[in-house]
């Protein structure tokens, strides 16, 4: 049995907190200690708080309570730790987390014996440049997106990959997504489905006013760069749509491969195609002659 679990919740959700409280319990009778980022030590009772930032080594895995938005924001916490997350979900769609909040519990047993496989996934570090010189890094899961501001209004943004201009775009935006965020921002924006295990990175152009700016997908080896070269207001550099930072004409960002991952625990029958299927709603159900 692990030392401890940590618990990861977003208190926004109304079953958060109890499912949290149950999962302290179950835990504890089992031997195991639990802890939580000390936010949430007053709702969450019989659960040492500790900063996430401390996890890694103290716990054997988290358990993420919340949806896609709440493992993104565990993700960004935890991967310098390495610290694997089981992600539950109380949310609508559910893409990137594991179970559903009913089956926690009858899940957990094999989890805890170390029955589970780790899906590494890539993620992005973005370097906002100002006169050049890095002025803050920013982890993403998904992806980095700068967008013009005020919004509805075009901009200009210059964008090369490892040195070599791709294009300057008059647009709204700029994403720079994983194969994970490959089905999040950038799908909506017209960019493609891009399986996990891919080593590449996607490009899109967010409402370009212009018939030539297409996604395009790149080496994950790549870099890159965007540059804000005219917008009424200047623009925002966004994680994984959480995190915001504010930029100006003339200002930077370098977007590549972080050294950190994210580490997803998957139960052995976990297929990225059929959790495509079902949250889309757009594939054949099981039913109408899915191949098992």
């Amino acid at each position: 049995m692990p030392a401890a679990v940590g618990i990861f919740p977003n208190l926004d959700k109304p079953r958060a907190p109890e499912l949290a409280r149950e999962l302290v319990a179950w835990l504890a009778e089992r031997g195991v200690a639990a802890v939580c980022p000390p936010e949430a030590a007053g709702r969450v009772e019989g659960a040492e708080p500790l900063p996430p930032a401390r996890w890694g080594g103290r716990v054997a895995f988290a358990v993420v309570l919340g949806g896609d938005g709440t493992l993104l924001k565990a993700a960004r916490a935890l991967a310098p730790g390495g610290v694997p997350m089981l992600g539950v979900n109380l949310g609508h769609l559910g893409f990137l987390t594991e179970v559903e909040a009913r089956a926690l519990f009858d899940y957990l047993p094999s989890a805890l014996a170390g029955d589970y496989r780790v899906d590494e996934r890539a993620m992005l570090a973005a370097a906002v440049l100002v006169d050049g010189r890095p002025r803050e890094r920013l982890l993403a899961l998904n992806d980095v997106v700068v967008s013009v501001a005020p919004y509805a209004r075009l901009g200009m943004l210059a964008v090369w990959v490892s040195g070599s201009l791709l294009g300057r775009y008059p647009a709204d935006g700029v994403i720079v997504a994983t194969p994970t965020g490959s089905t999040a921002y950038s799908l909506a924006a017209g960019g493609p489905i891009v399986a996990p295990d891919l080593d590449v990175l996607v490009v899109t152009p967010v409402c370009p006013h212009t018939f030539y700016a297409r996604p395009t997908v790149i080496s994950k080896e790549d870099s890159v760069r965007v540059r804000l070269e005219r917008s009424p207001e200047g623009a925002v550099v966004t994680a994984d749509g959480q995190e915001r930072r504010r930029l100006a004409p003339g200002e930077e960002v370098v977007v590549a491969v972080a050294g950190e991952v994210a580490r997803l625990i998957r139960g052995p029958g976990w297929d990225f195609f059929r959790v495509l299927r079902r949250k889309l709603s757009e594939g054949p159900r099981e039913e109408e002659g899915e191949e098992r």
